[in-house]
């Protein structure tokens, strides 16, 4: 008998061909962009969450693995944001859960994809253990999206008062060439700098002229206009 993938099933059924064109310029899908060749449905985020909450509990790991692999964009995604629902509830396969993200790793290809996932699975799971995977993802991973993984994976630390992993993670993307990296690192020592501004600006102090300007936008945006300013003069 063939196996019927419920989680699958919903998200074809929601397919709109109205907002492919829409997502696929979004995601930056064209020759030569970081989204070159990726496939969507039309489907928009809501309506992925919509479609988790109802299915994540009778999801199996054959089910994720035939929708992590999937073509379609959503799909991957509906995966990813499935796995984070089951470490949240099912406590005994929260390690099952970090060892398919790692091994998944090739299709967490996207912005979004690593933004609504890795802090809420690798920053949860190293929360009370050795975090040396981050530092290797941001050194040596073999994709940005796994050196993006690397820095956002820190906001667990700072949502709980830790900032010094982002900072010395920062460092090591600090000169990194990708616009996307500049913008999840800055985005990063913003939420640091949430937390403790006194701490950000002095990581700030020695490097801000010669950081990326995307980098430093990001980084200050919160603070009040006429020191932003300074910054950026």
């Amino acid at each position: 008998m063939e196996r019927y993938n419920l989680l699958l099933t919903q998200m074809l059924g929601h397919a709109d061909s109205t907002q492919v064109a829409g997502l696929s310029r979004f995601f930056k899908t064209g020759p030569g962009q970081y989204g070159e060749g990726d496939k969507f449905l039309g489907i928009k985020v809501p309506v992925t969450r919509a479609v988790v909450k109802e299915c994540w509990r009778d999801a199996t790991w054959e089910d994720l693995e035939e929708c992590i692999a999937s073509e379609y964009h959503e799909v991957r995604l509906a995966a990813l944001l499935t796995l984070v629902e089951v470490f949240k509830h099912r406590k005994t396969d929260r390690q099952a859960c970090i060892e398919f993200y790692l091994a998944h790793a090739a299709s967490i290809n996207n912005w979004d994809l690593v933004d609504l996932s890795c802090y809420l699975l690798l920053g949860e799971w190293l929360l009370d253990k050795d975090r040396s995977l981050l530092y290797d993802l941001a050194k040596h991973g073999k994709t940005i999206w796994e050196q993006r993984i690397g820095i956002v994976s820190t906001m667990t630390f700072v949502r709980h008062g830790q900032l010094q992993d982002t900072f010395d993670i920062a460092d090591i993307l600090i000169d990194h060439r990708h616009d996307l990296i500049h913008k999840a690192v800055g985005w990063l020592l913003r939420e640091a700098g949430k937390r403790d501004k006194a701490a950000l600006e002095a990581y700030l102090a020695p490097r801000y002229r010669s950081m990326p300007r995307t980098m430093l936008r990001y980084a200050i945006e919160k603070f009040p206009e006429g020191e932003r300013q300074q910054y950026l003069r």
